[in-house]
């Protein structure tokens, strides 16, 4: 081996271990940084999304708001295992002498023949009917105020937020009055119609399409040719699928869990939703010669509260987004 490339063997090892030296002072540099950060992060706490700072008071009230939220469905799950003596007999969070689940489920099917199933099937009607309705008028509706210009759209709006600052209780008694008037309590449609009307679901709607749906997209299709019909259906739904979820889950929440607006609209037990149909056997004990079936009542309330929790951890992604529109200014 010659001189020079002896020389030229040793430049390039030299040159190896100059760059592994180089690499590990970037990776202690990198290292170093990454601490720092992580210092600055723990000290900015919330100002820090990626590192929000740990803290047991917020913990211990976030345990309790859990607890108080569980406390009624856990009360539900465990009664609902009992028979009507053990729930009269035993301590209302512990097990009953003897797992009645089946049978109480069996029992709220069958019990004065199949009426629950009766009051399910109701309930259904008036959310796919009244709470469809009402999510598809809202759609339209805040979509167009959102969208188009047109004489009276500011007086449109005041009388929206107006309907939103009234309470629907107060709204009860003229809906039976005017709906007395024209024959139709007692009847489904006492029901149907008030729910096809949500100011807030308008509302919502209006605001979510005034953020999600981009101008420039409409008028480029508007210049395409497409009508506004196909422009709506083609272009701006599926845009607006997050904020349908969002209004589609507060219609459906509040037709399932209507009380009151039955309560005076309707008589007729064939017609009643579950709710007030459960408050019916509730009431049964108190009657002359009633019979308790607390069982029962439990058990068909857990029975109507699983619809609801499997429709929002389904659409809870849809939910979460569309409540958070709007809250990013770009």
């Amino acid at each position: 081996m010659t001189e020079k490339t002896m020389s030229a063997s040793m430049t390039v090892a030299q040159k190896e271990r100059a760059a592994k030296k180089a690499e590990k002072l970037r990776q202690k540099r990198v290292a170093a940084d990454e601490k720092a950060e992580r210092k600055r992060s723990a000290k900015a706490g919330f100002a820090n999304v990626n590192n929000p700072r740990r803290s047991l008071t917020l913990t211990i009230l976030s345990a309790i708001f859990a607890v108080y939220c569980l406390f009624p469905f856990a009360y539900l799950l465990i009664n609902s295992t009992k028979t009507q003596a053990d729930f009269s007999s035993t301590f209302g969070l512990g097990p009953g002498h003897s797992f009645a689940f089946f049978d109480n489920v069996a029992k709220v099917f069958t019990y004065n023949d199949g009426i629950f199933t009766r009051w399910l099937l109701n309930t259904l009607l008036y959310v796919v009917v009244g709470a469809g309705g009402a999510t598809l008028l809202a759609i339209m509706g805040g979509y167009a105020l959102a969208k188009f210009r047109f004489p009276g759209r500011k007086a449109v709006f005041a009388i929206i937020i107006g309907s939103i600052s009234v309470p629907g209780i107060a709204l009860a008694v003229p809906q039976f009055l005017l709906f007395a008037k024209l024959g139709l309590t007692n009847t489904p449609w006492a029901m149907l119609i008030p729910s096809l009307i949500s100011p807030f679901g308008l509302y919502l709607m209006w605001i979510f399409s005034e953020q999600s749906v981009p101008t420039e997209l409409l008028e480029a299709a508007r210049v395409d040719g497409a009508s506004e019909w196909h422009t709506f259906w083609k272009i701006s739904l599926p845009l607006l699928s997050p904020g349908i979820v969002t209004t589609a889950l507060f219609t459906i929440v509040a037709t399932w869990n209507n009380y009151f607006l039955p309560m005076i609209m309707i008589k007729d037990s064939d017609w009643y939703p579950l709710t007030i149909g459960l408050n019916q056997w509730k009431s049964q004990a108190a009657t002359a010669g009633g019979i308790p079936i607390q069982n029962l009542v439990i058990t068909g309330s857990l029975i109507t509260i699983i619809p609801l929790v499997i429709a929002f951890l389904y659409l809870q992604r849809y939910w979460q987004s569309g409540l958070a529109a709007g809250a990013v200014k770009e």
